[in-house]
């Protein structure tokens, strides 16, 4: 997993010692709780580390990063097209204004 260490040693935690419990569940709320997040929070990470070790379908810790990079690009890209338009027709008419004196 490609995280902070506190989500590497949760995670860690979690499957060191889910064998002493009933269910996964269980030894997720359990070990939450201990570390102080919640049971969901600990299961998602759970379910990162195991797409970043590809046992688990999905985008890795580093190919989300990567989309998020690229769609803020994106973002960008498509501000400045609509600022590069909307200047290009302001110029076109005051160049068309001109030619009509």
């Amino acid at each position: 997993m490609q995280g902070s260490p506190i989500k590497e040693r949760a995670v860690r935690i979690l499957l060191e010692h889910q064998d002493e419990y009933q269910s996964w569940w269980q030894a997720i709320c359990s070990i939450a709780a201990k570390i102080g997040c919640t049971g969901e929070t600990l299961r998602s990470w759970l379910h990162q580390a195991e797409r970043d070790q590809g046992i688990r379908a999905g985008l890795t810790t580093s190919e989300r990063e990567r989309l998020k990079q690229l769609e803020r690009e994106n973002r960008q890209l498509r501000r400045a097209n609509e600022t590069f338009r909307k200047t290009s027709a302001f110029f076109a008419q005051a160049e068309l204004d001109r030619l009509r004196r």
